[in-house]
């Protein structure tokens, strides 16, 4: 496969064609809010920012905002973890032409949940789901394993991860959130499941 291929993920309407296992795929397809269900898996739940600044915006990003060809947007990049782990990596997207009065709240958040303000802002249309394979090569994937680098985890540069967007519309305003899932995310499934045993 050529390198400028590995830069686009295959984006689909419908999780069976990822091929992910029935723990991702369950994930993969929770239904409203991601940070809601990662709160009542955790005893701990936190919003670690990355960073949040003008960048531009990848290549298989630009369609899904309406732009012609990568520009400048602005960008957030967040890891969610639960009890201290690293469970899923967050980037948002948002085009330049978007006003305060689109997003009010994107640039004061900080270490606050996004998908928080986003489910419970009746003015909020939520777009369908798509998902894919993050395959080594995707930018993406690159800042994952930077992130988990910095504090000493592995980063190994083969790994294939399972990732989810959605286009989010606010009055005149598109805002696009995509969530990579991290291998840390299935043990959660358990976490809960002995923490009911007692």
């Amino acid at each position: 496969m050529r390198p400028a291929s590995l830069r686009r993920a295959r984006w689909l309407a419908h999780p069976d064609g990822v091929g992910a296992s029935a723990a991702m795929r369950d994930w993969l397809t929770t239904p409203g809010s991601l940070t809601a269900r990662l709160i009542a898996h955790s005893r701990q739940f936190r919003v670690q920012k990355l960073r949040q600044a003008g960048n531009l915006c990848l290549a298989d990003e630009a369609a899904a905002i309406g732009l012609a060809r990568p520009a400048r947007v602005w960008e957030r990049e967040v890891l969610l973890r639960c009890d201290g782990e690293p469970v899923v990596y967050g980037h948002t997207v948002v085009p330049l032409s978007a006003s305060a009065q689109d997003w009010p709240l994107f640039s004061a958040l900080g270490e606050r949940s996004l998908g928080t303000t986003l489910f419970y802002d009746p003015l909020v249309e939520r777009g369908q789901l798509e998902f894919a394979r993050i395959r080594p090569g995707h930018p993406l994937l690159a800042r994952v394993h930077a992130a988990l680098a910095r504090e000493g985890k592995d980063g190994r540069s083969d790994t294939v991860h399972y990732a989810r967007r959605c286009v989010y519309r606010r009055r005149q305003g598109l805002l696009l959130v995509t969530e990579v899932f991290l291998p840390a995310v299935l043990n959660l499934v358990a976490a809960k499941s002995d923490m009911n045993v007692k």
